[in-house]
């Protein structure tokens, strides 16, 4: 099954350390990564920094990473505007199929914060109770907070559709 899995940081580097320990676990075959982003925000900066590991997959070639216009039609979006901010809310109801809920949508905005890093995967084939000791490996407790969806098989391409739609709809999707 697709999981959606964000690890949260207190600091905006702690996601760039995540990323090494996420390709030694792909690297070991723990899990296979369909699409990666770090996200670092720097403590005075407007907005966060996205970063792209990995999106190879049919449903994000040549269209950007489907999780980092995830990010920024849920997260970034409401920024720039009310307009935007219906358009984004109309999306996530139609992002509910996919496994990813309004719950987790305010959580994962609530979580990004200035002063704050993320890595958001998209994988599958992974166990957690293997890869959160890796992912929090050297940190002290509540460095790291994990959020994470089981989503249903067609989810990246609902993620697609979304931003699809947001774009047509006249707002701007992030990536």
């Amino acid at each position: 099954m697709t999981a959606l899995t964000v690890w949260r940081y207190d600091t905006p580097f702690g996601a760039e350390a995540a990323a090494v320990r996420l390709k030694r676990l792909e690297e070991r075959k723990v899990l296979t990564v369909h699409d990666a982003i770090t996200i670092a925000w720097m403590p005075q900066a407007r907005e966060p920094v996205i970063g792209h590991l990995k999106h190879p997959t049919a449903a994000s070639a040549g269209k950007g990473s489907v999780l980092g216009g995830l990010v920024g039609m849920l997260v970034l979006a409401p920024v720039a505007g009310a307009a935007l901010g219906a358009g984004v809310a109309s999306v996530s109801a139609r992002l509910r199929k996919s496994g990813i809920d309004e719950q987790f949508v305010k959580e994962l905005g609530a979580q990004l914060t200035p002063g704050s890093s993320a890595l958001l995967v998209l994988s599958s084939d992974g166990d957690l109770d293997e890869v959160r000791p890796a992912m929090e490996r050297e940190l002290k407790r509540g460095d790291v907070v994990l959020l994470h969806a089981e989503l249903s098989a067609d989810a990246p391409a609902a993620i697609v559709e979304a931003m699809d739609e947001l774009r047509r709809d006249g707002g701007t999707a992030g990536t």
